[in-house]
């Protein structure tokens, strides 16, 4: 699913989940269907996999005595044995996933179904190396202080989440600047490995927030998507036959690097013209201060002069970004979140939709425009599958819809 650094020391440095590493295809199978359908019974997960009952039978034993699955209460009232239903156990595997933001970072601890079981966050005036890398050791230890003892060994990696070329998004000058810039040539795996054991696996944020709609969100719905993840500079990620493609250089579905047109016919690219950086700068020059969009909980209420041109503006032109990406490929649908609150997403993804009953669509077929699920913590929840889905499930989700 992401990529891996250092996957070849998982078994060498002996941490993480520990009931028998890496588990096999037809495991990771069934998992990979309890984990889409969330309670199947047996007789149900056979005719899914064509594999025998007997079969099924020895791996769904073999799962549960590794605390992978549990079983519910029998279910009566039909003819035959009574059914029993079968799901992930959430206590089964935890992952860490952390979001690096260039002005914070959110750090949380996922769950085998996908639950948050806690979370830290952190902000900065520019994302330096040494203090992400200090905010999740720090964090690491503060979430595993909270989390039973007992789970430890639960816990079978970090995700890490970040945007791809990170070290070109600043406007410092001078010492800052190199030290800034010397994520380039940053190896997540061996800065991790000086406080934690844990393999890392590292994804491009946007990719990463797609994901994490493609496995709990509207995405499911659909086998093939383009996503768009709107934060201080819009991202994206697209999904084709059920599986979110991370591309050559793990750069695929660069939505934000798409060109467009300015108000004086230049050249431009998505993220200067659908971003929240956008409604910051009107923030500023209304003399208010932007960290009014980002305290928790959310409620941009008493923002609305300034939102509602943005929203109009924004919605303009992912309509016009939507009909491009469709005519390269024919997507499904095209689901919209990000990290701003859920009425705002709402009201986004109604003009977006409005928008393109009067764009030009000769040639095309327009897609569906849905709202996305996992809000503000997409790019940390994808990031934290990632350690999961690759030592737990199915590489690929395709065919998965059918099973």
């Amino acid at each position: 699913m992401v990529g891996l650094m250092d996957g070849s020391e998982i078994q060498e440095r002996g941490a993480g989940v520990n009931q028998r590493g890496i588990r096999d295809y037809n495991e990771r199978l069934i998992l990979s269907i309890l984990h889409r359908h969330k309670t199947v019974s047996a007789a149900d997960i056979a005719r899914r996999t064509g594999l025998s009952r007997p079969t099924v039978s020895t791996i769904l034993r073999n799962l549960e005595n590794d605390g992978l699955i549990i079983r519910g209460e029998p279910v009566r009232g039909k003819i035959g044995k009574p059914s029993i239903p079968i799901q992930l156990n959430p206590d089964g595997v935890f992952a860490f996933g952390i979001k690096i933001g260039r002005r914070s970072a959110d750090l949380l601890l996922l769950d085998f179904t996908g639950r948050v079981r806690g979370q830290l966050k952190t902000s900065y005036e520019y994302a330096m190396p040494d203090a992400v890398f200090g905010f999740l050791d720090n964090g690491i230890k503060t979430l595993l202080a909270d989390l039973p003892e007992n789970l430890h060994p639960r816990i079978c990696g970090i995700g890490i989440g970040t945007p791809f070329e990170l070290w070109k998004w600043h406007d410092l000058y001078g010492p800052a600047a190199e030290k800034f810039r010397s994520w380039k040539d940053i190896a997540f795996a061996q800065e991790v490995a000086r406080f934690s054991a844990l393999p890392v696996y590292v994804v491009n944020d946007a990719t990463a927030a797609c994901h994490a709609e493609h496995l709990y969100g509207r995405g499911k719905d659909y086998r093939d998507f383009a996503y768009f993840f709107i934060g201080s500079f819009i991202g994206g990620g697209v999904a084709l036959n059920g599986t979110v493609l991370e591309g050559n250089q793990g750069n695929a579905g660069a939505l934000g690097a798409m060109r467009t047109t300015g108000p004086l016919g230049e050249s431009q690219q998505l993220i200067d013209t659908a971003s929240l950086h956008l409604l910051e700068a009107r923030l500023v020059e209304a003399g208010l201060d932007p960290e009014l969009m980002w305290r928790q909980p959310q409620d941009w209420s008493n923002l609305t002069r300034y939102v509602e041109p943005w929203i109009g503006e924004t919605a303009q032109e992912l309509a016009k970004a939507s009909l491009s990406i469709c005519s390269v490929i024919d997507f499904e649908a095209i689901i919209i979140d990000g990290a701003f609150p859920g009425n705002i997403r709402d009201e986004l993804v109604e003009r977006v939709r409005r928008y393109l009953v009067h764009q030009d669509k000769r040639g095309l077929i327009a897609p569906a425009v849905e709202a996305g699920m996992a809000g503000e913590n997409a790019r940390g929840i994808g990031a934290a599958s990632g350690p999961i889905f690759a030592q737990f499930l199915l590489n690929t989700n395709a065919g998965l819809s059918s099973i």
